[in-house]
């Protein structure tokens, strides 16, 4: 059996109708490809269709407003993914007069493109036979080649890659790309894979020996941090609020958020009114109430983010600039677009 023959004969069966499936303009692959880093198609798709429709061309994105961008991207998360694609987009835009490098090796000299987006590219567009290994390709290789080096790893990495270069057609690599990542993602699922119906059961060592539930093998994770967060909503007489942008390096760079109480732990009201934060902003007599009575805890990938959201009533503040009328403007990281979400619809 040649691996890639029956692959790709299981994809021209079964492969999912996806509008980026329909293009070789690399700037439309390109967004499809990072907005489904970490992301699910189900979840992506509306991104990608709202995106092109705003952004028919690179150019269009070149010349959006980086606030513009976050707030459309915003429920995506992993934010820098959104950041990278605005510096990118205008990089192409003025470096490349918007015709996308069309060699793995240019590619992957842009910023936020590493081998797994570089590689998609290479392959869909330009028909560079340069393998992709992603959640996906990790999982089938693993599992029909029985192989247990942690996929996390540098050496699993390599391992991996290499591998997969071996098998990818080289008379037509972007479909072979193609079909590995929606066999992954279709057949050879996370939890109950259909190895029933597989093409590749009579091969696959994880099948034979068990060990479907195992592999892929992932090294442990880094310690979650537990953070404790308190925002302050503003609201004054004259319905406004403060809102400012988080500046610096940090997943939420360029969003807005309410004015913070960082704390080691979960803190009441009396705590909230006591701290220097609060202090400096309100000199003035205040209403404060708790909105959530039970913490929101969100969850990051190397944290938790324990949260609060104290509603603070004022008659003035020389801070609040901003109109709740024009608060949905603001681009603001998910757990405070719950927020305002949840408190607008109660008000």
């Amino acid at each position: 059996m040649i691996f890639s023959n029956t692959l790709i004969y299981w994809y021209l069966q079964n492969s999912r109708e996806l509008p980026w499936r329909k293009t070789k303009n690399p700037y439309y692959i390109w967004l499809s490809e990072i907005m489904l880093q970490q992301t699910r198609v189900a979840q992506g798709l509306s991104y990608y269709l709202k995106f092109t429709s705003t952004f028919p061309t690179v150019f269009d994105l070149a010349k959006a407003e980086e606030s513009t961008v976050l707030k459309m991207w915003q429920g995506l998360g992993y934010y820098s993914r959104a950041r990278n694609l605005h510096f990118t987009a205008k990089q192409i835009a003025s470096d490349f007069n918007g015709e996308f490098p069309s060699t793995f090796k240019e590619i992957i000299k842009l910023k936020g493109i590493g081998d797994y987006t570089a590689s998609a590219i290479a392959s869909i567009c330009f028909d560079e036979p340069t393998a992709v290994v992603d959640g996906n390709v990790y999982r089938v290789l693993s599992r029909y080649f029985g192989i247990d080096t942690p996929i996390n790893s540098s050496a699993g990495i390599k391992e991996f890659k290499k591998l997969a270069q071996t098998l990818i057609d080289e008379t037509q690599p972007g479909t072979f790309n193609q079909a590995i990542m929606d066999f992954g993602a279709i057949q050879c699922k996370p939890k109950k894979p259909l190895c029933m119906f597989c093409p590749f059961a009579d091969g696959c060592v994880a099948l034979q020996k068990n060990l479907i539930e195992t592999l892929p093998v992932k090294e442990k994770k880094v310690k979650v941090r537990n953070r404790y967060f308190n925002f302050l909503v503003i609201k004054t007489n004259d319905n406004k609020t403060i809102l400012s942008e988080r500046k610096g390096k940090g997943i939420w760079q360029g969003l807005y958020q309410f004015p913070l109480v960082e704390s080691d732990k979960n803190i009441n009201k009396n705590d909230i009114i006591s701290s220097d934060e609060f202090v400096a902003l309100f000199p003035n007599e205040t209403t404060i109430s708790l909105f959530n009575k039970k913490e929101i805890v969100h969850k990051l990938s190397h944290q938790h983010l324990h949260t609060q959201f104290w509603i603070v009533e004022t008659a003035t503040s020389s801070e609040a600039k901003i109109n709740w009328s024009d608060i949905e403007k603001y681009p603001v990281p998910v757990l405070i677009a719950n927020f305002l979400k949840a408190f607008i619809t109660k008000k």
